[in-house]
């Protein structure tokens, strides 16, 4: 424990350093929360590829560099007279503590359901005290907009506003691919209505993921992933052929493609 109190107590005072006005670093003086957001985000993101990649070594650093976002966000926060890091790992600790009873309090330990339900309650109660009262509320507008329709919908389905069966939502999805189909059809194409029911369909493709208990956010990361292993399988072959892709026809790629699938399975 001693330990980590002094390496966060350095960051801290590394950060104090760096934002000094008149000794410290140029670039980090001049940054403010709306110039390290997007910073914030890749760092949240390469913490993901380090899992995704298994590489703790990696995981280790990049979770540093996202800790430094959060000492960095904080050292802002403290100059402008808003809140200091105390405040902000105060505010999380009483939120856990807040959000389990059943560990922290005398209530008694729910099953997964049941915690579930009730860290609902618990977090609707806490919109309801900062006086956000809409079932939406809350719900970032800058999140990933995958993970944003997941957190729509499963928020919506709180309050009964859900298909029953997962049948239901894969017909609303053969509706959804036929509009966009219409308005591929259409003359002249309209963008935005295309754009508009492409949009819906991936709504839905999300909401059929959610229903059949797949995180979309990590179906497609294997997706992408599964994709990028047999396109390099292809552009491999056909270099050991001493040919390119120019030369290489949609068929010939085919054929390669279908052979890196047997390959990786």
């Amino acid at each position: 424990m001693s330990d980590t109190v002094e390496q966060l107590l350095k960051i801290i005072s590394i950060m104090a350093k760096l934002r000094d006005p008149d000794t410290g670093c140029p670039w980090d003086v001049k940054q403010n929360f709306a110039t390290i957001a997007p910073y914030t985000i890749e760092e949240a993101y390469e913490v993901v590829d380090a899992i995704e990649r298994g590489d703790r070594a990696a995981l280790c650093d990049e979770l540093g560099d996202l800790l430094l976002q959060v000492v960095f966000h904080a050292r802002i926060a403290e100059e402008e007279g808003c809140f200091s890091l105390a405040d902000v790992a105060r505010s999380i600790s009483d939120k856990m503590v807040n959000r389990h009873p059943h560990v922290f309090g005398d209530k008694k330990t729910p099953d997964v359901d049941q915690q579930r339900q009730l860290w609902e309650n618990i977090k609707k109660a806490e919109r309801a005290a900062k006086g956000q009262n809409g079932v939406l509320a809350d719900i970032p507008v800058g999140m990933p907009p995958m993970q944003r329709a997941v957190k729509l919908q499963k928020r919506a389905a709180t309050v009964g506003f859900d298909w029953p069966e997962i049948a239901q939502v894969i017909d609303k999805m053969h509706e959804e691919a036929e509009e966009v189909v219409a308005e591929l059809e259409s003359t002249p194409q309209n963008k935005k209505r295309l754009t508009d029911e492409v949009g819906d369909l991936l709504f839905v493709a999300v909401n059929l993921a959610r229903k059949a208990g797949v995180d979309p956010e990590t179906a497609l990361i294997g997706c992408n992933k599964k994709f990028e292993e047999r396109f390099n399988y292809i552009e491999h072959k056909i270099t050991l052929n001493n040919k390119t892709f120019s030369d290489t026809t949609l068929d010939e790629m085919e054929k390669l493609w279908q052979e890196a699938k047997s390959v990786k399975r």
